[in-house]
């Protein structure tokens, strides 16, 4: 008998999984607040329509739902065949009638929400491939579908904001992104600091970092490449060895401009 109820009873999967159902239920919100004619409009994409945005979301729905089943069967399903087949597919799709489009994102959330709400507890920890090549266990994929839905809905370019996204998403979202950089070597001389948190991320033991400041919502906006609104960078001079003990400059006319975020995927 099918399942009408997620079979994990794992706490931290079963909040990961209603982060990712709110996050698909905003995205859903801003769509639906746009008219169809709107949908022609840019988003915050270089390059992307509102169109390409919600095709993307549409279709990534499609290739995470092939992970679960992965994952169900044992039987190996990858997200795209190809980066160039995902891409062929993002331009088609922004190119469907709006009701086709809309379509396209309402049943490929409900069709990956029951795959997820199917799968057996303990499929929850076979491995699967992400499109990057990652080996991971079937429970990322609640993770990749989170940040896709709370950030695209964002891009969609009417109305939404970082700070609509959950703390708890805004700060895995700035750890994957430093954690990249860092993986990358791209972090050199950066120190970010989220202010009114502990959160220190970057290079910690540079002698003169550029200090990024500013609270979890702006400092993740800039991080993503999405605007540095609320964001500070102040040039450093190291006091006691580390960048952690570093002095700040004593007014605002020596503040340095803020960089543009290192590249993260």
């Amino acid at each position: 008998m099918v399942a009408r109820h997620d079979q994990t009873t794992d706490p931290v999967l079963l909040e990961g999984l209603l982060q990712a159902r709110r996050g698909t239920a905003f995205f859903a919100r801003k769509l639906n607040e746009l008219s169809d004619a709107d949908l022609d409009g840019d988003s915050l994409l270089p390059g992307w329509t509102r169109r390409h945005v919600t095709a993307h979301i549409g279709y990534n729905a499609r290739a995470i739902a092939r992970l679960i089943e992965w994952a169900a069967t044992g039987v190996e399903t990858p997200m795209y065949a190809s980066t160039s087949v995902r891409d062929h597919e993002i331009n088609f799709g922004a190119t469907l009638p709006p009701i086709a489009l809309r379509h396209l994102f309402d049943h490929s959330a409900v069709h990956l929400n029951v795959e997820w709400r199917d799968l057996p507890a303990e499929a929850w920890h076979h491995k699967v491939k992400t499109a990057q090549g990652r080996i991971v266990p079937a429970e990322e994929t609640v993770w990749m579908r989170t940040r896709e839905v709370w950030v695209h809905a964002v891009d969609l370019d009417n109305g939404a904001s970082f700070t609509d996204i959950p703390a708890p998403v805004l700060e895995r979202l700035l750890k994957d992104i430093t954690n990249a950089w860092h993986t990358r070597g791209t972090d050199t001389g950066l120190l970010i600091r989220v202010t009114g948190t502990d959160l220190t991320f970057g290079d910690t033991s540079a002698e003169n970092p550029t200090l990024i400041t500013g609270p979890l919502t702006a400092i993740t906006q800039w991080a993503t490449g999405r605007g540095t609104h609320e964001v500070r960078a102040t040039s450093t001079t190291a006091t006691a060895g580390t960048a952690a003990d570093a002095a700040t400059p004593a007014s605002d006319a020596d503040l340095p401009e803020v960089p543009p975020a290192p590249k993260w995927i």
